[in-house]
């Protein structure tokens, strides 16, 4: 067979699989937005049956063929950039995925679909109870994966590569450590101002149609696509792409608290945007997504937070959002708005922490997986763990598993090692701002003036473009000339924590 041959036979093999994906996304956004209840057993199946075919597909020897033959140092160097990065990215997933039989791979699909039905119920009836055994299941499973991939001697890092490709728990640590050490100070430091802003008008009745149409205006003006998405409604907010022409979003929705849907719509938004401008030409292969959930992390947080929790941007946008609530921002200023948003205060919910304690949230939950998956906790323990770290780390105690241990989404879907990329994506936002400080005359003048063309442009040049083309380590060291360095998210939250509560 000639090389090129080949490389068409290979491609359009590859197409195969990620249409499956596509199909499977589809079916999973629908379950988890629109699909009825009744239906959710009967779609876990399908979704179970397709995902062992494209299972199937994954690990086939004509697969294995094809990755081998193209593998060949002097073939694989012959290929053109997309094809070479395509084969490395296929033999790292084949060699991962040839390892799990199949029929256990399609038990932890229909397994981690019906846990997440499942988790929705018990959240909404605070019943642990009830998830327990899937979790403990889904747990169980993990640990068997391990074993079938093997590890350096940390199973925790076999997860955590999947998410954050050479993240190692070690390295982890160190980052935790370094936050942890400058976040208590800061905390402290604010528990002991006079100067809290007043949040008051935050928690006024917001009528829900009028905060959907504010933040579909700001999504539009920082550039996510609707021609190319939609926003729906689903228990816990996400992002999901089917092709950089359709990236949806959902959020949820609380008409007494502004921050709740509109802070969820521009974080989703963050990750809808890197997708809806990945280079087209990656369409069809393995290559068409973020370069991992760190580097996904930082483009949300970096529009949810270092965007739209800025002074400029309330410069720009507080008019509009007074037009739509006069009487809730009746007599607040556009300064105002922008210390409330910043309110630094220990909480029960992750996704509605501010950005000084928001880390702590993930250590916790950073801690515990790893108590998990070394097997030095056990699942009945979790919500006596949960609360006394929430206490050791935060202050508080959550009053029911609903608020506590059953508040995220992701170990019902699997996701162990997911966590750590928030906290890294944190740091990646705060180093990449840094850089564009340097590279992008008038930042926050752009910001307040409502012109973020020249952002979306250096963001969709610097990072989106790529895709996986390029890996996460590579791509911060492109950028920013350095390693992963957690120094200027530390500066950056020192900077407006003086600023917000005027130390």
């Amino acid at each position: 067979m000639s090389q090129d041959k080949l490389v068409s036979d290979f491609r359009n093999y590859v197409k195969k699989l990620v249409s499956y994906n596509q199909a499977l996304a589809v079916l999973g956004w629908d379950l988890r937005t629109k699909a009825p209840r009744k239906g959710a057993h009967a779609r876990s199946e399908v979704i179970g049956v397709l995902s062992g075919e494209q299972f199937k597909l994954a690990t086939s020897r004509e697969y294995e063929e094809y990755l081998t033959a193209l593998s060949e140092p002097d073939r694989l160097a012959s290929l053109d950039p997309v094809t070479r990065k395509t084969v490395l990215e296929g033999k790292k997933e084949f060699e991962r995925s040839k390892k799990l039989p199949p029929e256990k791979y399609q038990e932890f699909v229909i397994t981690t679909t019906q846990a997440e039905t499942m988790w929705e119920d018990a959240r909404k009836n605070n019943d642990f109870a009830s998830f327990r055994p899937y979790l403990e299941k889904i747990v169980k499973l993990q640990l068997e994966f391990i074993d079938y991939w093997g590890h350096s001697g940390v199973k925790y890092d076999t997860l955590l590569d999947m998410y954050e490709p050479g993240m190692t728990t070690a390295q982890l640590d160190e980052m935790f450590g370094k936050l942890r050490e400058k976040t208590v100070p800061l905390v402290q430091a604010i528990a002991e101002s006079p100067n809290k802003p007043d949040t008051g008008f935050l928690t006024r009745p917001y009528d829900i149609a009028r905060q959907e149409a504010f933040s579909r205006y700001v999504l539009e003006k920082i550039g996510y696509d609707f021609a190319a998405g939609r926003i729906d409604i689903s228990a816990h907010p996400f992002c999901t792409s089917f092709a950089p022409g359709d990236v949806r979003i959902t959020t949820k929705y609380d008409p007494n608290d502004f921050r709740v849907a509109f802070f969820s719509c521009t974080h989703e938004a963050g990750h809808a945007i890197y997708e809806q401008n990945i280079n087209p030409d990656l369409f069809g292969t393995l290559l068409c997504d973020g370069t991992s959930m760190g580097i996904h992390e930082s483009q949300s947080r970096f529009w949810e937070n270092i965007v739209c929790r800025s002074l400029p941007f309330w410069q720009h946008f507080f008019g509009d959002l007074a037009k739509q609530f006069p009487d809730q921002l009746a007599g607040v200023q556009a300064e105002d708005f922008y210390r409330a948003v910043n309110y630094v205060q220990p909480s029960l919910i992750r996704i509605e922490a501010d950005e000084v304690t928001y880390n702590l949230h993930i250590m916790i939950r950073y801690e515990i997986e790893k108590g998990l998956i070394n097997e030095t906790m056990e699942v009945g323990d979790l919500p006596r763990i949960w609360n006394e770290k929430m206490k050791e780390y935060l202050g508080v105690v959550p009053p029911n598993d609903a608020d506590g241990v059953l508040q995220d989404v992701h170990w019902s879907g699997g996701s162990f090692g997911y966590f750590p990329t928030y906290s890294l994506g944190n740091v990646y936002a705060a180093q990449f701002a840094h850089a564009m400080r340097q590279q992008i005359s008038g930042f926050d003048e752009l910001i307040a003036g409502g012109e973020f063309a020249p952002i979306r442009t250096w963001l969709k040049e610097n990072i989106h473009q790529w895709g996986k083309m390029k890996s996460p380590s590579e791509l911060v060291h492109d950028i920013t000339g350095e390693a992963m360095n957690a120094d200027y998210l530390v500066q950056y939250l020192e900077k407006k924590v003086k600023d917000v509560y005027q130390l």
